[in-house]
């Protein structure tokens, strides 16, 4: 089948998917999973042909007469355009069925038992999820690198910003001096550019595993939740505030089962016995005051199979994913409504 045609059956096939998937009577099960947990971000997507299919979208989506997309060397595409047609009917609709069953001897893997357990789908989940966050990183990184040189300055990123703006050092939310701040806090090297893996880190600073970047996040949650302004949380501004979040993601976790109290997570994460929280004491709930998209992967590979193990042994069959297909491609449209945005305001921070 010719490319063009399979490029044209992608773009039928996710109008296709969108509008008369069977998830959208399941739909408010994963909205209401986001809403629980407070998650804002990306819902990350299972099947990576569904993942090229909103990249072709995306990628149409920018060209223009003038600028047009050259998709037939598009790499994130090309490498699996040639696969596509097989599970696209002449009308664009995918065969959920039939892929599901392409896709299970992949997943299943460690043993391959014909089982796919928590660890095996967690671990396909992930990695569907950096993908896509490598993909907007690539995406980002090739709209601003004027001079092609593979690396990213602030000049380039954010043009608007003067040196007067830059040397006032504003700090406010959104000003010269705070976006410069995460810039530095993502330049690892302290060269002035950011390489693609500082750039990724740059704009998905909750997967980040940048110290600095950490220590900013940290500060962060503590101005917006430090009413007396004393750079330390008191238990009465900690229990309002972060414990409810971090309450939502361990009840997620253990069911409901032997959550902490306020008072004893407190009292756990007052290292020092001062009974007042610094910012450093946090880090151990960091990753649920800011859950990242590889955080959530997790839930929602929680989420998938709580949603799927019908005989709840803790593993899927490939007849209990076919059983529940729908499931498994809702966020086609769970996605619709926030996908990246690429304006010149930046404001995904």
């Amino acid at each position: 089948m010719a490319k063009g045609v399979v490029y044209s059956l992608l773009a039928t096939a996710l109008i296709v998917l969108m509008v008369y998937s069977p998830s959208k009577q399941r739909r408010h099960n994963l909205h209401g999973l986001n809403r629980r947990l407070g998650y804002t971000g990306h819902v990350p997507i299972f099947d990576p042909l569904v993942a090229m299919m909103k990249t072709y979208a995306e990628e149409k989506g920018l060209g223009d007469q003038n600028h047009p997309i050259d998709l037939e060397h598009d790499s994130v595409i090309a490498n699996e355009v040639e696969e596509a047609h097989e599970y696209l009917s002449e009308e664009g609709k995918l065969n959920i069925t039939l892929r599901l069953v392409s896709l299970f001897p992949l997943l299943d893997h460690a043993p391959k038992d014909g089982f796919i357990t928590y660890n095996e789908l967690k671990h396909w989940i992930t990695a569907q999820a950096k993908e896509r966050m490598d993909y907007r990183t690539r995406k980002e990184l090739a709209a601003h690198d004027k001079n092609g040189d593979g690396a990213i300055s602030f000049k380039e990123y954010l043009p608007q910003f003067s040196i007067e703006d830059i040397e006032r050092n504003e700090m406010e939310h959104g000003e010269a001096g705070w976006w410069k701040q995460q810039f530095d806090n993502a330049d690892a090297d302290k060269n002035a550019f950011l390489t693609f893996h500082e750039f990724r880190d740059f704009l998905h600073r909750e997967d980040s595993t940048n110290d600095q970047i950490h220590k900013w996040l940290l500060t962060e949650k503590m101005k917006r939740v430090d009413y007396d302004n004393d750079g330390k949380l008191n238990f009465v501004e900690f229990s309002k505030n972060a414990y409810d979040v971090f309450k939502n993601y361990i009840e997620f976790e253990t069911g409901g089962a032997n959550v902490p109290t306020a008072e004893e997570k407190f009292a756990e994460l007052d290292v020092n016995k001062d009974k007042l929280l610094e910012a450093e004491e946090l880090r151990p709930i960091l990753h649920y005051l800011y859950p990242g998209e590889l955080t959530y992967a997790t839930y929602f590979t929680s989420y998938l199979i709580y949603e799927s193990d019908d005989n709840k042994d803790g593993k899927l069959t490939l007849q209990e994913m076919l059983n529940h297909e729908d499931i498994f491609y809702n966020t086609v449209y769970e996605n619709s409504d926030d996908d990246y945005d690429d304006d010149d305001g930046h404001d995904e921070f």
